[in-house]
């Protein structure tokens, strides 16, 4: 069995993750959504329980997919969950030299591999911190979240 982990803060979780997941279940049997508790780069998170609980109502019916915090290196989670894999979704050149930079450490930490998804271009332009300002706003985000299950 194939046992792919799909790391994130998740602050919200939106369409373009679960595009994402989807296309990660034709590869990997299993896929573990990895939700950060804590992340040096983003101090103003919904709490993680709150995050995971909002993904796992979206899952609740796809029984090859779980949903866990974790905190620290994303690679130690993933070999902790006994992954072949991290996943990663990318919607421009920025994210791809992030997430290969990411990938080659990790890589060569671990032997685990990092996956990259193309963003499916309709979605490409949605990013959860777009997603939060316009919540701030008072607009409705309800077309780019997906519908819980």
């Amino acid at each position: 069995m194939k046992k792919g982990i799909f790391t994130g803060t998740f602050d919200p979780y939106t369409i373009g993750h679960h595009d994402i997941a989807q296309r990660a279940l034709t590869i990997f049997d299993e896929l573990v959504i990895a939700v950060v508790g804590d992340n040096v780069h983003k101090s103003a998170m919904s709490p993680v329980g709150e995050r995971v609980a909002a993904i796992q109502r979206i899952y609740s019916q796809e029984p090859r997919i779980t949903v866990k915090p974790y905190d620290g290196l994303a690679v130690d989670f993933a070999r902790q969950e006994q992954a072949c894999a991290i996943v990663k979704g990318i919607r421009s050149v920025k994210d791809f030299e992030y997430e290969r930079e990411m990938g080659d450490i990790n890589r060569s930490l671990t032997g685990i591999e990092t996956v990259l998804f193309l963003a499916t271009p309709s979605l490409a332009h949605i990013s959860s911190s777009m997603v939060r300002e316009l919540q701030h706003f008072g607009r409705d985000v309800s077309a780019y979240l997906p519908e819980k299950s």
